[in-house]
């Protein structure tokens, strides 16, 4: 499947700083960049620009060219499908509580998009944060309560929310049992 060429150098990023003994503070700071950006482009919650990418190349001692070169050469499909239980955990030091499943993230007329199923555990609340992205949010089971500026917006299974993510949004399951979600995210390009 020919996808997540983005994801993939996010996730080549993380790679190369892990093989080489690197915290994600060390990196930023050699870097000048702060460690929840380079956290965002390392889970592909943001699209980097050319000169963000090269201060963490040059932090990684690592060539630019290396850390873009393409992934795979697999023929590009007419479709994709991802099978119950093949999406890829994502691990996220600001949501805890919460089950990241990527299924998929690609450029779709030169716009990323990215799309993953979210679990929240009951009773948890993760504090506001904001992306470079909008999301569009579909509850498959539960009941979720985002924080979007001064309002509580409540959602129940088969709503669907949209929204700007560069608003600081927190969520927050009120319930017994697990919620989960299906967000897409209509990433926005630049740093």
């Amino acid at each position: 499947m020919k996808s997540d060429i983005l994801s993939a150098i996010g996730k080549k990023l993380r790679n190369v700083r892990k093989e080489k003994g690197l915290s994600l503070a060390e990196v930023a700071r050699k870097s000048g960049i702060t460690a929840g950006l380079l956290s965002k482009i390392e889970n592909f919650r943001t699209m980097p620009s050319l000169p963000v990418l090269y201060k963490i190349s040059e932090a990684l001692e690592e060539p630019l060219s290396e850390l873009v070169k393409p992934v795979d050469n697999e023929p590009e499909s007419s479709y994709t499908i991802i099978r119950k239980g093949e999406g890829e955990i994502e691990l996220r030091y600001d949501s805890k509580g919460l089950t990241y499943e990527k299924l998929m993230s690609q450029i779709i007329h030169n716009h990323p998009v990215k799309v993953v199923t979210v679990t929240v555990q009951p009773g948890v609340f993760r504090k506001p944060l904001a992306n470079d992205s909008y999301e569009l949010v579909y509850m498959l089971e539960g009941e979720i309560i985002y924080g979007l500026l001064d309002e509580e917006v409540h959602l129940k299974q088969g709503d669907t929310l949209y929204f700007n993510g560069q608003i600081p949004h927190s969520l927050k399951n009120p319930g017994d049992q697990s919620a989960i979600l299906f967000k897409t995210y209509f990433m926005n390009s630049g740093d």
